[in-house]
């Protein structure tokens, strides 16, 4: 039986996203993590604003932590939808 922790990471549980565009004057970030809760369950913590500078941070509360993964992944795809690059 293999030990958990020498398996590979399949999903991610951190993920940060930047979006430059000089012409705009735009340098944004976005960080997502998943974090284990005190009660069992996990959030999803967002964390968003222009680089260089303190962003604003968000947490939701998920069931477990597959649900807060399926939301990071959504947000991720978002993102890189609207330009944002790993």
């Amino acid at each position: 039986m293999r030990d958990p922790e020498d398996q590979l990471d399949v999903f991610p549980r951190e993920m940060v996203l930047r979006r430059i565009d000089p012409e705009r004057n735009m340098r944004r970030f976005y960080r997502l993590s998943v974090e284990p809760d005190l009660f069992g369950g996990a959030s999803l913590v967002r964390e968003w604003g222009r680089l260089g500078r303190k962003g604003r941070q968000v947490s939701e509360p998920h069931v477990d932590e597959g649900q807060a993964i399926n939301a990071l992944m959504r947000l991720v795809a978002a993102k890189r939808r609207r330009g944002y690059q790993a």
